[in-house]
C-alpha cells in the first residue's frame, strides 16, 4: 500500500500583496491535501504501508524573494510528515517526504532566468529531472526502506550545499 502525495502549487509574490484567497488556496493544496489524502489512504493502509510527501528544499534554503507562502506550506508538510510517521510506525507503516530542488516542471522549468539562477547554486549546475525524483520514490517504496521513517530527505542537486 503506497500514497505518494504529489500535488502543490506556488504564488510568488510579496507578503504584502497576498491575498487571503491565495492563502487560502495554497494552503488547501500544499497542506490539507496531504492531511486528507493521508487520513484516507490509512483507513485501508495495511503493515509494510509507505507514504512519501513531497516537500520542498526551500524549507532548507530559500534563495528568492516572495516564496514566503510556499515555504509556510511546504514547512507544514515536513511537520506534518515527522508526527504522522510517530502516530502510524507501530501500524508498520512509514511515512517520509522529500525535499526536491529545481526539476524541470511545469511549475519551475527549466529554461528562464529563474532556472539561470537556480543552476548556479547547485552543486551539479543543473535541474533534476521527474524521473530522478520518481526512483527516490520507488526507493522509499521498497522493503529495503522498512527502517526509513519519519526523514526529509533532500534531493537537490546540492542546492542547499
Amino acid at each position: 500500500d503506497v500514497l505518494v502525495n504529489n500535488a502543490g502549487i506556488l504564488v510568488v509574490k510579496p507578503i504584502d500583496e497576498l491575498t487571503l484567497e491565495d492563502f487560502d488556496r495554497m494552503v488547501a493544496v500544499n497542506v490539507r491535501g496531504v492531511f486528507v489524502a493521508s487520513q484516507e489512504a490509512l483507513r485501508h493502509m495495511g503493515e509494510g504501508g509507505r507514504i512519501v510527501n513531497i516537500g520542498s528544499i526551500n524549507t532548507e534554503s530559500v534563495p528568492f524573494a516572495g516564496g514566503v507562502l510556499y515555504v509556510l506550506t511546504k514547512a507544514a508538510v515536513s511537520g506534518l510528515t515527522a508526527s504522522l510517521a510517530r502516530d502510524v510506525g507501530a501500524r508498520g507503516i512509514t511515512v517520509n517526504a522529500l525535499l526536491p530542488g529545481p526539476v524541470d516542471t511545469d511549475m519551475n522549468p527549466a529554461v528562464g532566468a529563474f532556472a539561470d539562477e537556480a543552476r548556479r547554486r547547485m552543486v551539479l549546475g543543473r535541474y533534476g529531472t521527474v524521473a530522478e525524483i520518481a526512483g527516490f520514490v520507488s526507493y522509499l517504496t521498497r522493503p529495503e526502506a522498512g527502517w526509513v521513517t519519519g526523514s526529509c530527505l533532500r534531493i537537490d542537486g546540492g542546492y542547499a550545499v
